[in-house]
């Protein structure tokens, strides 16, 4: 991915404002855009049978559909923006893909949604980690504020 720009698309509103950012930074640098949706698939949760419906939602393809809609409606949302965009679906942890693929970026762009204190303790911050072990610079896009 060298002299390109790598964004982590989750599908949430920031994390479509963070492609915009990218896309718009892409266009002024002549550069390449990585739009990096992650999956992963977590049992980590179940204990015991679950019902059909519960464990279809868990399955890998499942989750990699998901990972696949978020990338494929960001991109849609985003349309002909006359920048070179690589859409990426990775299986991991998106803290750790994305600064894997920041080896070889120029720029890293990650949304920040701003969880609050409890959640970031107990799950950790994809943005916190990237801008604290990334290869190069990283934007953080946060989420608007209402009222």
């Amino acid at each position: 991915m060298a002299g390109s720009i790598v964004v982590g698309v989750d599908g949430s509103p920031v994390s479509k404002a963070a492609l915009r950012w990218a896309v718009d930074e892409a266009v002024r640098r002549d550069s390449d855009v990585a739009a990096i949706s992650v999956w992963h698939r977590d049992n980590g949760v179940v204990s015991g049978p679950v019902p059909v419906e519960v464990a279809a939602q868990l399955s890998e393809e499942h989750q990699k559909s998901l990972g696949q809609k978020a990338l494929d409606e960001a991109l849609y949302d985003i349309g002909n923006v006359g920048a070179r965009i690589r859409p990426v679906l990775v299986e991991g942890d998106p803290r750790h893909v994305l600064v894997e693929a920041s080896a070889d970026a120029d720029l890293l762009v990650v949304g920040n949604r701003g969880h609050g204190a409890v959640t970031e303790t107990l799950l950790g911050s994809v943005s916190a980690q990237c801008v604290h072990h990334a290869a190069c610079p990283v934007v953080v896009v946060k989420e608007a504020t209402t009222g």
